[in-house]
């Protein structure tokens, strides 16, 4: 075992006009980070089944502070958007089609994390408001037993009283990304291109990225990181109350 930590996002949605309780994972994003080197290196998996889901998209204003949610329908084989209608169902034949669709992904899950963890060989895992994450990941054949699982929105919140958001952690932290290094206020990592290129916005591999800089910043910086979190708790508090 090395000193490596792993970050673990996943985008996924309800089938859309299916049930309600019912999540496909759309992506999945595995970003380990070398704590002796600092070298990133990123792993992901993308579901091209033929089926139709939700995805739900958080408007945020400067403060990373959310002023209401877009739902689209994405195909995820094209990944053609069109528009939600709340009203829309499936036919049982449908659903059942979606999920015969659907089966295949169970194996390729399970291979996508089952190779990484043994690659990469960590202890930790850092997840945010993470347990559906590993739920649906467990539940596909992923194992993490030996895994000891760090949900740092759970940790901030015990800490802080306040329930963070992985977006207004981004602006407490001033995460910054420009293709070839991220950067926040007191840290800035190199990209190997091929990690890069899977770095886009609204991206599991996106959230893997701003979650590994938090957690960086939260462990190594963590007093200038708790003084940066109460002024904007503070700013957002003094905008809801002008």
């Amino acid at each position: 075992m090395n000193n490596n930590i792993a970050f673990l996002e996943l985008k996924y949605g309800n089938i859309y006009g299916g049930y309600p309780n019912f999540y496909a994972i759309s992506e999945i994003a595995f970003l380990v980070f070398e704590r002796d080197t600092k070298r990133i290196f990123l792993e992901s998996w993308i579901n091209e089944s033929n089926i139709d889901i939700v995805s739900v998209h958080s408007k945020v204003n400067g403060l990373g502070h959310t002023i209401g949610r877009l739902k689209e329908v994405v195909n995820l084989r094209t990944r053609r958007r069109r528009p939600f209608d709340e009203e829309f169902r499936l036919e049982e034949r449908d659903i059942k089609r979606a999920f015969q669709e659907l089966s295949p992904t169970r194996f390729a899950i399970k291979k996508f994390l089952t190779k990484n963890t043994r690659k990469y060989r960590f202890r930790d895992m850092v997840t945010f408001d993470g347990r559906r994450d590993v739920f649906l990941c467990e539940r596909s054949g992923g194992d993490f037993s030996r895994t000891n699982i760090i949900d740092i929105q759970k940790d901030l919140n015990k800490e802080t009283d306040y329930l963070f958001s992985l977006n207004k952690l981004s602006v407490v932290i001033n995460f910054d990304y420009d293709r070839s290094y991220l950067r926040s206020n007191n840290l800035e990592y190199w990209l190997h291109p091929i990690a890069a290129k899977q770095i886009t916005p609204r991206s599991a591999c996106f959230d893997a990225a701003r979650l590994m800089m938090i957690y960086n910043e939260y462990t190594e910086h963590h007093d200038d990181f708790l003084m940066k979190g109460a002024l904007l708790i503070n700013k957002i508090q003094n905008a809801n109350s002008s």
